[in-house]
């Protein structure tokens, strides 16, 4: 009989700027881990059976064999190797049956992420996020489950009967990192935190009014100059400008039978909770480390039944 408390798994968030990883125990703890901005556009061509090792060799080396299961842009055409997109509607199963083996590598892994064709034709993809809702799912809710992934990208998914049927991207992370950076807007700003919760109501309320986003967002400027709102308030002004007009466009969408789950960092889903409260939808939370390995161990062992 195995003992539960030795390593049974390596899993792996491999984004875009940060790499994750995770020793896992048969009994799903986490016996060590891992993190290094070396996402994958940190990587030189090439490198990255280099960086792996040089992250999680010593666990190869120590537990020969162990599986390694990695999810996330490691997957993309920028990555170690494309795996490619499982089309919607698609749950754990169908993305078990379409993970890829690395090329010369010994049981190393890579989920595919999931794409959708919406009925007007427009297409949207993820890679990582689907992980993390397979990993956050009520077992025994029934009807339509509603996820939101506040990001740099924020994903809006539906899942109905254990697969994702409906989701959607909004760029709010990055318009708002653009507009403070490389913006006229930006130039009033000070302090690089959004800790201003009237400024960030204001922007909130501001969402709801008539004029649309555009016009909104240049009262960024127009508010900083008559000192409306104060300099240091600005980024948090912003902020509830791009959340709030992103939550009001996709709740109609996701149309969630109850609650939203939120899936990320605390202090950035309590931003969320608080907008779509105000919405009149209920809200509970997951962090993203939780919902990652949880869904990778979910898919794991739906490859082992395969």
């Amino acid at each position: 009989m195995s003992d539960m408390r030795e390593p049974a798994a390596i899993l792996i968030d491999w984004g875009t700027t940060n790499f994750r990883a995770w020793l896992i125990s048969g009994a799903d703890d986490i016996l060590d881990r891992c993190e290094a901005p070396s996402g994958i556009m940190q990587v030189p061509a090439g490198g990255f059976p280099h960086t792996l090792g040089t992250h999680v060799g010593n666990w190869r080396a120590a537990h020969h064999g162990l599986p390694v299961l990695m999810s996330g842009m490691i997957g993309s055409k920028q990555g170690w190797a494309e795996a490619p997109y499982a089309p919607c509607p698609a749950g754990i199963e169908e993305l078990a049956k379409a993970v890829i083996p690395v090329p010369d590598e010994d049981a190393v892994f890579i989920v595919p992420g999931i794409s959708y064709k919406a009925p007007d034709g427009r297409h949207d993809v993820m890679r990582g996020e689907e992980v993390q809702i397979f990993g956050s799912l009520a077992q025994d809710a029934k009807g339509r489950q509603v996820f939101c992934l506040p990001g740099t990208h924020s994903k809006w998914a539906a899942v109905e009967n254990g697969q994702v049927v409906w989701f959607a991207t909004a760029m709010t992370g990055e318009v708002w990192s653009v507009m403070s950076e490389h913006s006229i807007l930006g130039r009033l700003m000070e302090g690089g935190t959004m800790d201003d919760k009237d400024a960030f109501r204001q922007g909130l309320v501001l969402s709801g009014k008539p004029g649309g986003l555009l016009n909104h967002l240049f009262s960024v400027r127009a508010e900083g100059l008559f000192d409306v709102i104060p300099a240091s308030g600005l980024r948090s002004y912003l902020s509830g400008i791009l959340i709030g007009h992103e939550v009001r466009a996709m709740l109609p969408l996701a149309r969630p039978d109850g609650l939203v789950t939120l899936i990320g960092r605390p202090d950035v889903t309590e931003l969320y909770s608080a907008v779509i409260a105000s919405l009149e939808t209920a809200t509970a939370a997951i962090t993203a480390e939780t919902a990652t390995l949880r869904g990778l161990t979910h898919i794991q062992e739906a490859m082992k039944h395969d």
